[in-house]
């Protein structure tokens, strides 16, 4: 069992902002989760061009796991459920973590403005934390035009090193997206932001933050930040990039700085310590009720889906609701959600990006997993086009 320490501090006071606010239903209890669809599903993704798949299920105590495939190309290795993976904008939820924490403990104010950390970095005061967390800034996602080129995009980046400012600049070079407080509009920039906040408070980098805040009180014995370098420490999984023409050979991207994204998707780690974290998260393990509150303040994101602070909604067919995130970083989808009590928790894994029939696939874990058979069964036939909203939109 993870011992975690319950963080508790000030409160984060009633509701500051009148959100357009989606209500989330009572959720009902789910049914048993569908291993045979499950690893039918993962079947699809590897037809569909990811050399491997894997899928964890904790469900009360219970653990499930389903791999096809292989985790490297040229070995042949099989693919382990053990192996570690990048996670991209999965590391979105643990920068949002550290910045509640913080709230808590009295040293952020979610409704204040970001140029009262920050003096200077973004051209209109009215930005808020909040706006950044729930990407309501308008803030361009620089990631756009990095990415616009798939293949050259990434090994123009692959081994750089950018600065937080770097990467702010870029996106300030074209006009905001929406007013602050605006419409939801995904953002690699506001979590990029977010990193900043996180050192200027705490006067850490990120990595120890992550380490000290959740990596050890959940005893994440596969979880890493380990920017700029650009390997995956011990064993893991490698993941392969789509090229845009088609049937060009993948590219192995698994070797990268992610300098291009650092806190908003540099995170290392595995189906187990996800499923641990984002469990922990929603049964109120890493922030006081209050601060948990105020992540699942949910705006509109698109169809069946909502966005709290550095958290998602999503909506099943059975009419249970799941909260976690996406992460596309080159090489990988992850799926990583669990229930509204934290008790059953999926991730799943494609090592291949940039492929959006093998993303929309990946959706229909989610399915398997909390709705059963009958469910995942009326989902393949009802499930619209996943976009990837984590990294450049993808062709």
């Amino acid at each position: 069992m993870v011992t975690a320490t319950l963080r508790r501090g000030t409160a984060l006071g009633a509701a500051l902002l009148s959100l357009l606010v989606v209500p989330a239903q009572a959720a009902p209890r789910e049914p048993a989760p569908d291993l045979a669809g499950l690893r039918g599903v993962l079947r699809s993704a590897q037809g569909q061009g990811a050399p491997g798949a894997m899928a964890r299920i904790d469900d009360h105590g219970t653990v499930l796991r389903a791999t096809v495939g292989v985790a490297d190309r040229k070995s042949g290795r099989a693919l382990d459920p053990s192996d570690r993976f990048r996670v991209g904008s999965i590391t979105k939820t643990f920068s949002a973590v550290v910045l509640l924490q913080l709230a808590d403990e009295g040293r952020l104010k979610l409704d204040a403005s970001v140029d009262t950390y920050l003096p200077g970095l973004l051209p209109d005061r009215r930005i808020t934390v909040r706006h950044v967390l729930s990407h309501r800034s308008g803030l361009y996602d620089y990631t756009n035009d990095m990415f616009a080129r798939t293949v050259p995009g990434f090994e123009a980046v692959r081994t750089k090193v950018f600065t937080y400012r770097e990467l702010v600049q870029r996106s300030l070079k074209h006009p905001r997206t929406t007013a602050p407080g605006g419409a939801y509009a995904y953002s690699n920039t506001n979590f990029v932001v977010a990193g900043m906040l996180i050192e200027k408070l705490t006067g850490h980098g990120v990595a120890r933050e992550y380490q000290d805040r959740i990596i050890a009180p959940l005893k994440l014995t596969d979880t890493f930040y380990v920017h700029p370098g650009t390997g995956i420490p011990g064993r893991h999984t490698r993941g392969y990039l789509t090229p845009d023409a088609a049937g060009a050979a993948l590219v192995d991207a698994t070797r990268q700085t992610v300098s291009w994204a650092q806190s908003a998707g540099a995170v290392i780690s595995s189906t187990r310590d996800l499923n641990t974290f984002y469990s922990a998260l929603l049964r109120g393990r890493l922030t006081s009720a209050a601060a948990l509150a105020q992540m699942r303040r949910w705006v509109p994101a698109g169809t069946g889906q909502a966005y709290g602070l550095g958290l998602r909604r999503r909506d099943l067919s059975c009419g249970v609701s799941v909260y976690g995130h996406t992460g596309a970083v080159q090489g990988y989808y992850t799926y990583a959600f669990t229930s509204q009590d934290g008790r059953r928790t999926l991730t799943a894994v494609a090592t291949a990006s940039n492929n959006a029939r093998l993303h929309t696939t990946m959706l229909r874990t989610l399915e398997s997993a909390f709705c059963g058979t009958q469910a995942a069964q009326r989902a393949r036939g009802t499930s619209v086009p996943e976009r990837a909203e984590d990294l450049a939109p993808i062709r």
